[in-house]
């Protein structure tokens, strides 16, 4: 009898158990966002633009991209020296992230991010292989690339801008990545980001919106576009709250800039 006395306690119990378990979905059903968006974007605008998906981790080959020189050129005119410390953000299968190393030398650091697991997984094993010791890898996230506050002297961002689903939360979480006198470098081409590229006044809009300053901008048809160079403004970056995303050009309008309420 004991044991049957047991045995109803706990059947007894199972509804409440059950009836807690279905409250606690409920409640985490609650918490989790509704459109799609993460937690972390939630305070910041999404992009009045298209985003164009991921369709690949190579831009072209390497030696395709070695015999016209681009990444020589693209470090040149970022002024990548031995001793700094660089990141490649989108490094994909590790283009500029091997070139880089080479070039900051032992004594500086390349960090490489990606979205996508399989790909750093890779690139982490390419690392491994060709004894890249001055590299590391980092897995990010559409809306934070995760990297370590004032560490930068410049951030490269090739041909994946327009492939960042959460563009103003991203460049917000990159803005205190970066030393006093660090840069963002962009390359892009020059056309609609669902051709997988982005107009430069786009471009420097969206950096202009979180707070960056453009300091140079260079037409690089051997690169795949141009080259767009921004620093952080004075002081931190601009409030969530205050962002207006940026629009494409409409017919009749004669640049892109911010939608207004007007607008």
């Amino acid at each position: 009898m004991r044991h049957m006395g047991s045995a109803v306690r706990l059947l007894l119990a199972l509804p409440l158990a059950f009836a807690s378990f279905f409250a606690l979905a409920a409640c985490d059903d609650m918490a989790a966002p509704r459109d799609g968006r993460s937690e972390a974007a939630q305070p910041f605008p999404r992009a009045d633009r298209p985003v164009a998906p991921i369709i690949s981790t190579r831009w072209s080959t390497e030696e395709a991209r070695d015999r016209v020189h681009e990444a020589e050129d693209i470090m040149d005119h970022a002024g990548i020296k031995p001793g700094m410390t660089v990141a490649d953000i989108g490094a994909g299968e590790g283009y500029y992230t091997v070139r880089l190393a080479r070039r900051v030398g032992p004594e500086g650091r390349v960090l490489a991010e990606d979205i996508v697991a399989e790909v750093i997984d890779a690139l982490a094993r390419r690392v491994t292989r060709e004894n890249w010791d001055n590299v590391s890898v980092k897995l990010g996230t559409p809306d934070d690339p995760r990297l370590p506050a004032a560490s930068f002297d410049r951030v490269f961002m090739v041909h994946m801008y327009h492939e960042i689903a959460e563009p103003y939360a991203f460049l917000w979480h990159l803005y205190p990545a970066l030393k006093p006198d660090g840069e963002v470098i962009v390359v892009e081409p020059n056309r609609a980001p669902e051709e997988h590229g982005m107009p430069p006044e786009l471009l420097r809009c969206e950096f202009a919106a979180v707070g960056f300053v453009q300091i140079d901008f260079m037409e690089r048809p051997s690169a795949g576009g141009y080259m767009a160079r921004f620093t952080p403004g004075a002081g931190k970056p601009a409030d969530p709250a205050s962002i207006v995303p940026c629009r494409l050009r409409r017919a009749g309008e004669d640049s892109d800039r911010p939608r207004t309420d007007e607008g």
